[in-house]
């Protein structure tokens, strides 16, 4: 949350609109990646709080934003408006998994630890690709963008079948 929060003040006084972008996205993923832990007993009837649902406002907003972006760059003629258009399907995926959470469309038992686990580690792919593309040489051009998610999705899938519950049929 602090590196998020850190890049709106970064982004705010460099005039860096990825970075704020950036911002966004990690701080809603660690946001909802945390909030999962404690939203374990859907499934018991147990009702998302008013927090969870101010984050979800928080990142539908955060997607008008990207969108916003994003249609002005591909006025330019920008090929970096795919960038803020792939936040913003990313964006309405992720609310909308909530959405369906919240309201106890599960499909597993488990579905807080798989949550919780997708949301800190696509956290941290964001993360480390803005890190990354930042620092990266001028050369070097589209590695950077894709390198942490090429490294790091194929252990989020794998650990997200590993410990994935399904339920039981006579549960639904």
């Amino acid at each position: 949350l602090g590196a998020g929060f850190c890049s709106f003040v970064l982004a705010t006084m460099h005039r860096n609109d990825f970075l704020f972008v950036v911002g966004i996205f990690t701080i809603y993923m660690v946001a909802t990646g945390w909030r999962y832990l404690y939203l374990k007993d859907i499934l018991n009837g147990q009702k998302a709080l008013l927090i969870d649902w101010l984050i979800i406002g928080f990142m539908a907003v955060g997607a008008l934003f990207f969108a916003y972006i994003g249609i002005q760059l591909a006025m330019e003629k920008a090929p970096f408006c795919l960038v803020f258009f792939f936040f913003v399907h990313r964006s309405v995926s992720f609310i909308l998994k909530d959405i369906r959470t919240y309201r106890g469309q599960i499909e597993t038992k488990n579905y807080w630890l798989t949550l919780h686990l997708q949301r800190m580690m696509g956290a941290y792919i964001a993360s480390l690709t803005a890190f990354a593309v930042v620092n990266a040489p001028q050369q070097v051009s589209i590695i950077p963008w894709l390198l942490p998610a090429a490294l790091l999705i194929p252990l989020v899938v794998k650990w997200s079948r590993k410990y994935k519950i399904p339920l039981s049929k006579t549960a639904i």
